[in-house]
């Protein structure tokens, strides 16, 4: 991990982008965390729209944990921003595209196209970050992991012991191979979902819901499309992360 830049935001965040490798990325610690009392650590996973765009909804998803005494860090997801672009998933857009302006369902072939390509590039690079993060001493476990795509989320959560609770908005198609890795999933959950989510399959995310493993779930559903998000259910999930790791 190489800092490439720092600035001190007006509530006393420090915000440093870094690289992993080809990989960009953002920390925000706040002022509460030092090598004597390391803070807890949430992973903010971006949309897929690039952290230039998204990042203003990062930070102020960012200065909210840190007023909460949480570290937070994002990486760009593989084929968005500068990165090279996945093939396969660029092909599968455009499919997906086709289908839905012609009103057609979308075919499982393409969501496995569009998605699973995605998911296994991501989750290693998560695993590669969340190693880096966990080597700076102002930072220290326990570990949660909030966003989406929702099925990178759900990997994450079956592959990486050290994350120990996940809030996950359900505004992604779902392969239906991850169905059956989501009931490997046993960490608290917190699920957000917007009912009228014009992009996004309503009841194949309550099916997943109901096929996590994890014994404490659950799931805020509120009315509105996919950018509608209400300022109360960021406020639910900032009381599940400080609830788990803290």
């Amino acid at each position: 991990m190489q800092f490439t830049s720092e600035q001190r935001l007006d509530d006393a965040v420090l915000e440093r982008e870094f690289t992993l490798g080809e990989i960009p990325g953002i920390l925000w610690t706040p002022g509460s965390a030092s090598t004597s009392a390391p803070a807890p650590l949430i992973l903010l996973s971006p949309p897929p729209l690039g952290l230039r765009k998204a990042y203003p909804r990062l930070v102020a998803r960012a200065r909210h944990s840190a007023a909460d005494g949480f570290v937070t860090a994002t990486i760009e997801l593989p084929g968005s921003g500068d990165r090279s672009r996945l093939t396969a998933a660029e092909q599968a857009l455009a499919d997906l595209r086709r289908a839905m302006e012609a009103g057609e369902p979308v075919s499982d072939e393409i969501i496995d196209a569009l998605i699973l390509p995605l998911v296994d590039k991501a989750v290693p690079e998560w695993q590669a970050a969340l190693d880096a993060l966990l080597s700076l001493p102002e930072i220290g476990g326990p570990v949660g992991y909030s966003g989406g795509v929702i099925s990178i989320g759900t990997r994450l959560a079956v592959v990486e012991p050290r994350i120990s609770a996940a809030a996950l908005f359900a505004g992604s198609f779902v392969p239906r191979a991850m169905f059956e890795e989501a009931r490997q999933v046993t960490i608290p959950l917190h699920v957000l979902l917007q009912w009228d989510d014009e992009g996004n399959d309503r009841q194949a995310a309550l099916d997943l819901f109901d096929a996590f493993g994890s014994k404490e779930k659950t799931l805020h559903a509120n009315m509105g499309g996919h950018t509608g998000v209400p300022q109360f259910a960021g406020d639910a999930a900032a009381q599940f992360f400080t609830r788990h790791l803290k």
